[in-house]
């Protein structure tokens, strides 16, 4: 039996020092991208630019927005799903406020990030570079 898909659109935000930005959930251990799911007939461009002004407090301009691919990793916080992630590399966020789910926002280095609780998809993300070569 297959697993249950969970469709997201998920941010790489990095700063000019090369620090990702990772978000933590409410009553989670996972640092991860900032994103999240969907919605139904939802451009899943539109969903990282929505999920940003509603986890971050920050209003991106679509144009700032680059695809860098599709990623698929187990969903770290829905034991027994995995999740059909549609990444994207956000540029120009920098101040940011950790609202709604959202517990905590970081700025981390790459080498500062392996010593966290991270996702799968972020594991992945890192590997790579921010996805670039996804």
């Amino acid at each position: 039996m297959s697993q249950p898909v969970i469709r997201i659109a998920a941010a790489v935000i990095t700063d000019p020092d090369g620090r990702w930005l990772l978000v933590r959930k409410r009553d989670t251990a996972a640092y991860m991208q900032a994103g999240g799911k969907i919605e139904p007939g939802e451009d899943p461009r539109d969903a990282v630019v929505r999920e940003i002004g509603e986890e971050l407090a920050v209003v991106v301009d679509p144009a700032r927005v680059r695809s860098v691919g599709r990623r698929e990793a187990a969903a770290a916080n829905e034991p027994g799903h995995r999740l059909e992630a549609h990444v994207f590399a956000v540029d120009g966020v920098t101040d940011v406020v950790a609202t709604a789910e959202i517990a905590e926002a970081v700025w981390v280095t790459p080498e500062e990030a392996g010593r966290l609780p991270l996702a799968p998809l972020t594991v992945d993300l890192l590997a790579l570079g921010g996805g670039a070569a996804a």
